[in-house]
């Protein structure tokens, strides 16, 4: 149990992520399909979760149809919802969800707020038990929604990973969703940090170049438990919004993504409610076969210039977070201050 008076830094180091005997019951259970394996449509432990994806959307009118696409083409026998919350998007990106059919609900913000509040509008409004954060611009092979329904728990962060693809790639490749990413194309994954540079996160410096495993160096994860780090990375870093799979109850219970991140920049955000779920106790689990391909903007570069600027501001928010109290119990506030919020959003239908 989270002691109120602790600092979630200090909550981290109590902490193990010794997920092997879940994995192994799990694998028990499934007819000889492996934790990593996907996962057939007729898998009887597909039903053990209900699922709602939440999609928080700015300016992805690129990717958004390819997205939608392949939800909709998910193997899933089950129902799941869709939530798309535009991010006051200038493009297409509204039309685009308004008319896609595997869209559930449509919710535009009355102005830009960030990453963080759209997700905690689609954390509110969501229906299922397990909420899949997937970005506007991450196409998923069509096992994955079973995948995480199967595996899916009370006490456990499922994560995904991703393949990046250059727009001059994937916007003149019409197959895209028949296409196979690569786990390795992730930096957790194969990580090749430069040297005689100091790194963002921890502040160390590598005097030589370093060929890194993160994935497989800390056996999915279980080393990281109890604060332990990785070079550059830690356990909060492995929760990536990109795709990721949380319990609701968990996630209003730590009082959702911290607004302010949004206001500051770019990242971090993420990281900070992965943070709080592991000092709550839920468990990171990694699901090597959970990769989608993260379609890039035509402006990338210029974008990943923008977000690295930022980059300082929300990583300070992260560190002043780390020596406050862990969220607990924070339920009916963060409903409260949804609800008020989304008096003021366009909520379709």
């Amino acid at each position: 149990m989270t002691d109120n008076s602790v600092p979630l830094q200090e909550e981290l180091l109590r902490h193990g992520n010794n997920h092997s005997s879940s994995t192994h019951a799990w694998e028990a259970l499934a007819d000889g399909i492996s934790w990593h394996q996907p996962t057939p449509s007729d898998c009887w432990l597909a039903s053990a979760r209900t699922i709602s994806v939440v999609i928080p959307a700015h300016q992805v009118g690129y990717s958004l149809p390819t997205v939608l696409d392949a939800l909709d083409a998910q193997h899933h026998q089950y129902e799941f919802e869709v939530i798309v919350v535009d991010d006051a998007s200038t493009d297409d990106t509204a039309q685009v969800a308004a008319r896609h059919r595997v869209v559930d609900r449509l919710v535009r913000l009355p102005q830009r707020m960030g990453a963080a509040t759209a997700r905690n509008v689609g954390t509110a409004l969501a229906k299922g038990q397990t909420v899949l954060y997937l970005d506007g611009d991450m196409v998923i092979p069509p096992h994955v929604i079973t995948d995480v329904a199967s595996r899916a728990t009370d006490t456990s962060v499922l994560v995904g990973f991703r393949h990046n693809l250059r727009y001059e790639v994937h916007s003149q490749e019409p197959a895209i969703l028949g296409r196979i990413p690569n786990l390795a194309a992730d930096h957790r994954v194969v990580w090749r940090p430069p040297p005689n540079t100091v790194l963002p996160y921890s502040g160390i410096t590598l005097p030589e170049p370093l060929d890194g495993r993160p994935l497989d160096d800390t056996h999915d994860f279980i080393d990281l438990g109890y604060g332990q780090s990785y070079y550059d990375w830690d356990l909060p870093r492995m929760v990536v919004t990109a795709l990721v799979a949380v319990p609701r109850a968990a996630v209003l219970d730590v009082g959702g993504f911290d607004a302010e991140f949004g206001r500051l920049g770019w990242g971090m955000e993420d990281t900070y409610l992965g943070a709080c779920l592991i000092a709550a106790g839920l468990l990171v689990i990694p699901l090597r076969q959970v990769v989608g391909f993260h379609l890039d903007p035509p402006d990338a570069a210029e974008q990943w210039q923008h977000k690295l600027a930022g980059w300082p501001r929300t990583l300070a928010r992260y560190r002043e977070l780390l020596d406050l109290p862990a969220p607990r119990g924070r339920t009916q506030d963060f409903i409260a201050t949804l609800n008020t919020l989304l008096t003021h959003c366009e909520v379709r239908p």
